[in-house]
């Protein structure tokens, strides 16, 4: 009977290939990691130490990220095949920019919150190389984000655009958040960047941009009340909150920063916007819609709820990281090791947005 029955399973394997059925693994091979990242870096531009330079449908801070996400993934998996392209692009892009007169390089820009990408990125390649040069322009860059803290309306709070001085937005006070905290606990004795942590913390929190749900809102009103402005709940925003608030767990050890990031993160994971059929999703419904900046945001999220995992004893989330990834490589990527935009599938496009989600997703379940 045993060869019968292996002629038979034999035979529905081979009928559900012919028929293009889906045949679920459930798991992701182990190089699938360094697959995804091989395939970002071939997006990699040397002359101009960016990714997908030329593509409408890429950002300069997603570069940011994308440094970001490839030095944490030579952090953890120990490699330094592409630390040449990491410097490579350190020194281009810190050059004062063509496309911002009055900035002065080191990557800082005109909105906060592209400075704040790059700033991540140098803390985490300090990390991976032990040069003080990193820790320096990351100093220098929480400096120049410092300067645009509001001290006339909003009872303070970062502003975004520089140039006009306006819009306080959740995404450039979590990133300033998260990049102080970082490096009080990076710089020994450091007193100065935990007070501007726990200044962003205490009026990040009493702001009204995180919602009666525990979900954060894209910004406030312009207006004199500086309410919630009840804008889109991106991905990233629920995620970069939760970075900063681990980052202040480990400068304080005071277990409520924490409890505060659990509670945004249960309802992240308990939304039906954000999360469909177990899956993270964004608001916007395609890649088209979400270009050039949502591409990335799902990414970012699940890197920062994997370093909350990772600071829990019970690593409660631990199984929707990884039931993400094997959605991901199931039904995302093309066979080439280049993911779109939806994790739930089928695959689209690549850009460096969703390329570097998936790289940031398999590192965050897989390292």
């Amino acid at each position: 009977m045993l060869p019968l029955l292996s002629l038979a399973v034999s035979c529905l394997l081979f009928l559900a290939l012919a028929s293009g059925a889906a045949i679920r693994r459930d798991t992701v091979p182990p190089d699938a990691t360094k697959a995804a990242v091989d395939a970002m870096m071939a997006l990699y531009d040397e002359q101009t130490g960016l990714w997908d330079p030329n593509s409408t449908a890429s950002s300069w801070w997603q570069s940011g990220v994308a440094l970001w996400a490839l030095t944490e993934y030579m952090v953890k998996s120990g490699s330094h095949e592409y630390l040449p392209q990491a410097l490579n692009t350190v020194k281009i892009q810190r050059a004062p920019l063509t496309w911002w007169p009055d900035g002065d390089g080191e990557f800082r820009a005109d909105s906060t919150d592209d400075t704040g990408w790059w700033a991540l990125a140098m803390t985490s390649l300090y990390e991976l190389t032990g040069d003080e040069e990193y820790l320096l322009i990351a100093e220098e860059d929480e400096a120049y984000m410092y300067k645009y803290w509001n001290t006339t309306t909003c009872s303070g709070g970062l502003i975004w655009n520089i140039p006009s001085r306006t819009y306080h937005n959740a995404i450039s006070n979590e990133l300033y958040l998260e990049l102080t905290a970082k490096l009080h606990n990076l710089i020994p004795e450091d007193t100065m960047y935990l007070n501007h942590s726990l200044q962003e913390w205490e009026w990040f929190k009493n702001s009204g941009m995180i919602n009666g749900d525990n979900l954060i809102n894209d910004g406030l009103t312009d207006d004199a009340a500086c309410v919630n402005n009840g804008m889109t709940i991106w991905t990233y925003n629920q995620g970069v909150i939760l970075g900063g608030l681990v980052e202040l767990y480990e400068a304080t050890g005071d277990i409520l920063y924490l409890d505060e990031a659990q509670r945004i993160a249960d309802a992240v994971v308990n939304s039906a916007t954000l999360v469909r059929d177990g899956t993270l999703s964004e608001p916007c419904s395609n890649e088209e819609a979400c270009e050039p900046n949502g591409t990335a945001f799902k990414g970012i999220f699940i890197r920062e709820l994997a370093k909350l995992n990772a600071a829990l004893d019970d690593h409660r989330y631990r199984s929707f990281i990884s039931q993400n990834a094997v959605t991901a490589y199931e039904n995302a990527q093309n066979g080439s090791n280049f993911y779109g935009f939806q994790w739930q599938g089928p695959y689209d496009n690549v850009t460096i947005g969703t390329q570097e989600a998936a790289v940031q997703l398999l590192v965050a379940a897989y390292l």
